[in-house]
């Protein structure tokens, strides 16, 4: 929540300094560039290191960089470039974090629940992401958007004493001989080599660069299309996350078949045709309805790329091919918040949604095209003892 409530505030106290929705996209971008920089190899490190003891380290760094943002805030002394500087280093502690987080699931659950506990993270994230901006809506507009970020870092108290108090396994050990070089060269070997796990991550590596650009267009469009404050901000994204939060629900009901690759595709084409109808839209009640389908539609997507991964890779490959996922998930996103907050500023928020949720239907729709060439479940069985068969089993 506290995440959420920092994200909110973080955008629409830029938007107060700039008054420029491009200002807006290029802090965004470079709190997204170090994914982009380092995730490669934060993987290879997250493959040899302890995955919670990184985990406290990052909670930390991220609590300490989140209270001097509030800090600032506070004193009536932050000025853009300060926001700028904090969102690029909360970037970089991010694209250590995140591989981690993603390569730590299996640990606690094991591989039989992998989906299900992707599903349940899933629901308590967009739980989170439901409460977080209707809070973070409030007390901006009641108490100041410092208070949000300092709120933000007392949260992480929790997160952290929520590590130190779990209970492990220690998982074995493997000797590892080859440079960090290598060591990420075989993970991007591994993605190249996988059909369905290449697929998967350049599909989403689209829609976050064009479809995924809340945190820039939101604000715009609250204050330039809506004519309206932090509070409809708050509660708009509220509905994302109601969305989000109901379609994590559903995956983790359904879980117990696998991720399955009509979630997958289905998911992104709702949610890319929702982004584009965004585009379409100047009214509170008619967006409000339109996101909470949208995110539905976006958590079915996102949830069933990555449990898509997780059960394809092996654990020895889990954190570089993790930290790759998490690079073109957040990674490419400040070119995509560069170009919605260009599209902004030369016009509106509604281009930003109608050009970059057009972009990323296409893109479905060209994997649903092509799904025969990637997607194992369509590949047809060669005849066994035909005359053309040379033995074997598909």
């Amino acid at each position: 929540m506290g995440t959420w409530m920092q994200n909110v505030g973080q955008g629409w106290l830029v938007l107060q300094l700039s008054n420029s929705p491009w200002v807006v996209g290029t802090v965004t971008a470079l709190q997204f560039l170090p994914f982009l920089i380092f995730s490669l190899v934060a993987g290879a490190l997250v493959d040899r290191l302890s995955k919670r003891g990184l985990l406290v380290a990052t909670q930390s760094l991220l609590g300490l960089l989140a209270l001097a943002l509030g800090l600032l805030t506070l004193s009536g002394r932050v000025r853009v470039w300060h926001v700028a500087l904090l969102a690029f280093l909360t970037g970089t502690v991010q694209s250590f974090d995140n591989p981690g987080r993603q390569a730590f699931i299996v640990e606690m659950v094991g591989r039989e629940d992998l989906m299900n506990a992707i599903s349940l993270n899933s629901s308590v994230f967009n739980g989170a992401r439901l409460i977080g901006p209707a809070v973070a809506g409030l007390v901006i507009g009641r108490a100041g958007v410092g208070w949000a970020f300092v709120i933000n870092a007392a949260s992480f108290l929790a997160v952290i004493a929520g590590l130190l108090l779990m209970r492990l396994e220690r998982p074995a050990q493997v000797p590892v001989h080859a440079s960090l070089v290598k060591e990420v060269v075989g993970g991007l070997e591994y993605v190249r080599k996988t059909p369905l796990v290449l697929v998967t991550t350049l599909l989403i590596g689209v829609i976050s660069t064009f479809a995924l650009n809340f945190n820039v267009l939101m604000p715009v469009f609250v204050r330039f299309t809506l004519g309206s404050g932090p509070e409809t901000l708050g509660y708009l994204m509220s509905a994302l996350g109601t969305g989000a939060l109901s379609g994590a629900l559903v995956l983790a009901y359904l879980s117990r078949r696998g991720p399955r690759r009509e979630l997958l595709l289905g998911g992104g084409l709702v949610f890319s045709l929702g982004v584009t109808l965004l585009g379409t839209l100047h009214r509170f009640a008619t967006a409000f309805a339109l996101l909470l389908v949208t995110g539905f539609a976006m958590i079915i997507y996102t949830a069933t790329s990555n449990s898509t991964i997780q059960v394809t890779v092996p654990n020895q490959l889990r954190g570089r091919v993790m930290s790759l996922y998490v690079m073109v998930l957040n990674g490419v996103a400040p070119l995509g918040s560069l170009f919605v907050g260009w599209l902004a500023q030369r016009w509106n928020a509604g281009a930003g949604f109608l050009v970059g949720g057009a972009v990323s239907l296409a893109a479905v729709l060209a994997a649903v095209a092509l799904r025969r060439r990637w997607d194992p479940d369509l590949r047809p069985v060669p005849a066994v003892g035909g005359s053309r068969a040379r033995g074997g089993v598909a």
